[in-house]
């Protein structure tokens, strides 16, 4: 066998671009049990009493041991092995082993899948998920009112339990959506588990084209705006920028930037819209391994000049952190809700040279005062928890959205 499978790994991580991701809704759990664990003890000695294994030598590396696990393979197992998925597996098992569950290696289809969701437009069904890295659990947060999820009537909380009758609990969400991505007008079959029923529900989905709608804004009463921003995307930054300078020329006097159930994206998106609300300044610092710290500034002197209230709840993730324990730390905006998720670290996504990837956590980040939020979250400066018939809504009315209107009434205690 030749050495192309791991040595193509290994020299493959000098390919080029590198896309930093915070991205909190690539929760992973790496793991999975046989339902019998017991070694099997049973004889098979007349099975291959004629069978002369070669003689095994000393590994100086990774490759000379594959190597020889894949003649065993060639020359000694029942079935044909398909390369491609022999070779994904081993990357993959590669890379699981360090047990981080925000590390991943991308097949090229899957790494196809990951650029194209950033750029803020795929084909699929059109939803948020995200997956819990504890129980491998995937949940929807949000079906988009344009896209075939809320049409066939999925709910916000449903779980994925099935992908063309594929269980998914475990496995990495990067491929799952992959699975539920794919040519428009084709169809995907999703069973979900909802609570309140007992058993699951079958879902016939037609894909189409979805432009994520990662930025929605409006004024309300009195002259306060609110802006809405469900993921951190590479349109994301222009579509803020425009809500934010459109709000200031309609005379706007306070602000509120919604970031609820945002799992996160880009660390550059987030940075260069928080550019747009704060003066000159550190905006967030990373440190890696070598306790090199990189710092991110504000530049534009352009800043906004109105009281601003930042709504954040436990599905708040990553650049969502950012962007809300940036604005704390400098006092710019009351933070209102529940405890963020948590995730105070930052992947690199490295593409190879034969299109597949590996994403690795590389860093860990601080805000503006030094916090590391991992594992913690931010803490609203006013805690109010969603009133509990709320949750289960796609598109809750704002004047029932309790959070909302707390946050509207300290912007307008502070315009007083």
């Amino acid at each position: 066998m030749k050495k192309n499978f791991l040595t193509g790994l290994l020299t493959g991580l000098c390919g080029a671009l590198l896309l930093v991701t915070v991205l909190g809704a690539a929760y992973i759990y790496v793991g999975s049990k046989t339902l019998d664990d017991t070694p099997d003890t049973s004889d098979t000695s007349e099975k291959v009493e004629d069978v002369q294994i070669p003689e095994e030598v000393p590994y100086d590396n990774i490759v000379e041991k594959l190597t020889y696990l894949q003649m065993l393979v060639d020359n000694y197992y029942l079935d044909d092995v398909n390369q491609v998925s022999f070779s994904d597996g081993i990357y993959k098992g590669f890379i699981s082993s360090l047990k981080d569950p925000y590390s991943t290696y991308y097949t090229a289809d899957e790494y196809s899948a990951l650029m194209e969701s950033s750029s803020g437009k795929y084909c699929g069904i059109g939803a948020t998920v995200s997956q819990d890295v504890k129980t491998g659990i995937i949940t929807i947060i949000k079906p988009f009112k344009t896209g075939p999820a809320y049409e066939a009537g999925i709910l916000p909380g449903d779980i994925i339990y099935k992908v063309e009758d594929k269980e998914v609990t475990g496995v990495d969400l990067s491929e799952v959506v992959s699975r539920m991505k794919g040519i428009e007008g084709t169809k995907v079959r999703i069973s979900m588990v909802r609570e309140g029923e007992v058993d699951p529900i079958e879902f016939e989905i037609t894909r189409q084209e979805i432009e994520v709608p990662t930025i929605e804004y409006q004024m309300l009463k009195d002259k306060i705006g609110y802006i809405t921003i469900s993921e951190f995307d590479q349109i994301t930054v222009t579509q803020f920028v425009a809500a934010v300078d459109t709000l200031e020329e309609k005379g706007m006097k306070g602000l509120v930037i919604d970031v609820r159930n945002n799992p996160g994206g880009l660390l550059d998106s987030v940075v260069k819209m928080l550019d747009r609300l704060l003066p000159p300044g550190l905006i967030v610092y990373t440190e890696d391994k070598y306790d090199k710290r990189v710092e991110e500034n504000a530049k534009d002197k352009k800043k906004i000049k109105v009281p601003m209230a930042v709504l954040i709840n436990g599905n708040s993730a990553s650049a969502s952190e950012i962007f809300a324990g940036t604005l704390q730390d400098y006092k710019t905006g009351t933070i209102v809700g529940t405890t963020s998720f948590g995730k105070g670290i930052v992947q690199k996504v490295i593409p190879l040279s034969d299109g597949t990837a590996v994403k690795l956590t590389i860093s860990k980040y601080f805000t503006p005062n030094g916090r590391n939020i991992h594992g913690t979250g931010i803490l609203p400066d006013v805690e109010v928890e969603l009133n509990e018939e709320m949750k289960k809504e796609i598109s809750i009315p704002l004047d029932k959205d309790n959070q909302l209107q707390e946050a509207i009434r300290i912007v307008k205690d502070k315009i007083k």
